[in-house]
């Protein structure tokens, strides 16, 4: 790094959902804010996700919506930026919205909308936003850190990490923000792939890639994840569509339940959430056993899934020659049934990822880390991960406007950084 770095009130690398709205927040409270990222364009994980229409909050998100090991790190943010702050700008932008369902909120013409918010925030801040540039090197004097770059040096008293995790490496996605971390001591809790399909071998895959593209409406739940928090407690039951894919299971329910899913363990899955399927068996007996035991599941269930289970566990005869125990058995298994996953389709397909920076070594209220002052990491890169339908876009809008108010706040106090241990 040359004397002749071009010198800014604060860096912030990474110019995706958090990285551009940190920057367009600070750069509204003064702060001349540099923006950098390695991709060419901008925004593209903003651009795919919600099926395109970006699913861009979740009107009802509240901390219990997120895993970290620190369950309540997440309050101070969400608190101090909610849904309905994000929802104010969305709608000065005069973008159009809707609800999808269970508080999810989507934009009506598409995700761009939110690309040209964050970029017009940007401008209007005076934000300097360069994309296609790597950074190379990083380091830190008392007075400013100092970020190598493709396009020349950098210097600022204020670093922001807002890189995300190392979900959809297609789109650019490295763990450089956990390198950074390492780099200045901060600790990482294993990063792992979330909000992502599941995958069976040997008999399991053969039944999954049979019903390749039959969905259902089911009630996923799994064993308890001593890793998803210290207080390790069993997940909640997760019920949402479910999609049976050439791999394994896929769908809202089973996106949901891999972010407390781990290897070995498994998983239980109700195809009937709305009823005793054994009750609903007995009726349908009474009213009339005289036709098939697959005929009459099919009326409970998709017929492809009904003949695959009835293939499987040798369910054959008319209802009528069923005995309640026998009934009862079978509603148990499609009611309960348990499957241990082979893994996961990793980070090449996960929305998210799972861990991250340590929220320990972090001030909630500022996302500044505490034995190094002046640098802050924001959005996925930490170790806050929502829940599917909204929550981790929140989670973005929320830390950076925590960490833009803080930046704001220390440019006022003077800027100056203090000594590093």
């Amino acid at each position: 790094m040359t004397r002749t770095a071009e010198h800014f009130d604060a860096i912030v690398i990474g110019a995706g959902a958090a990285g551009l709205f940190f920057a367009g927040e600070a750069g509204a409270r003064g702060v001349r804010v540099l923006a950098l990222d390695h991709a060419a364009k901008l925004g593209e994980k903003i651009r795919i996700s919600g099926g395109g229409r970006c699913n861009f909050t979740n009107i009802h998100a509240a901390p219990e919506n997120f895993l970290s090991h620190n369950p309540k790190f997440a309050i101070s943010a969400l608190k101090g930026f909610t849904p309905r702050m994000f929802l104010d700008r969305v709608e000065a932008a005069k973008i159009g919205w809707h609800e999808k369902k269970l508080g999810q909120l989507f934009c009506d013409d598409g995700a761009q909308e939110i690309i040209r918010l964050l970029l017009e925030g940007c401008r209007a801040g005076g934000v300097d936003v360069r994309s296609g540039v790597s950074v190379d090197a990083i380091s830190k004097d008392e007075s400013a850190f100092r970020v190598e770059t493709s396009a020349g040096g950098f210097s600022a008293p204020r670093l922001v990490i807002a890189t995300g995790g190392k979900s959809i490496p297609k789109l650019g996605a490295t763990g450089f923000g956990y390198r950074v971390a390492e780099r200045f001591g901060v600790k990482v809790i294993e990063p792992r792939a979330a909000l992502v399909p599941l995958t069976f071998e040997g008999a399991l895959k053969d039944m999954t890639k049979a019903l390749t593209g039959v969905a259902i409406d089911a009630a996923v739940t799994a064993a308890a994840a001593p890793t998803a928090s210290r207080r390790a407690t069993k997940a909640p039951a997760f019920r949402d569509g479910l999609l049976f894919t050439h791999r394994g299971l896929s769908g809202p329910s089973i996106l949901q339940i891999s972010s407390y899913w781990r290897e070995g363990a498994p998983i239980e899955i109700d195809f009937f959430p709305d009823d005793d399927l054994f009750d609903a068996l007995k009726r349908k007996r009474a009213s009339g056993g005289g036709v098939l035991f697959q005929t009459a599941l099919s009326d409970f269930l998709p017929r492809r899934i009904a003949q695959q289970f009835c293939a499987m566990e040798a369910w054959d005869g008319n209802l009528a020659d069923w005995s309640d125990e026998r009934l009862q058995a079978a509603a148990r298994v499609l009611q309960n049934w348990r499957v241990t996953p082979s893994g996961s389709e990793g980070y090449s397909t996960a929305e998210v990822t799972l861990g991250g920076v340590d929220t320990d070594a972090l001030q909630s209220k500022t996302m500044e880390v505490k034995s190094v002052p002046g640098l802050y990491f924001i959005g996925e890169v930490v170790d806050v991960t929502g829940w599917l339908g909204g929550y981790n876009f929140q989670w973005a809008w929320s830390s950076a406007v925590a960490a833009a108010r803080a930046v704001a706040g220390a440019r006022l106090d003077g800027g100056a950084l203090n000594s590093v241990k």
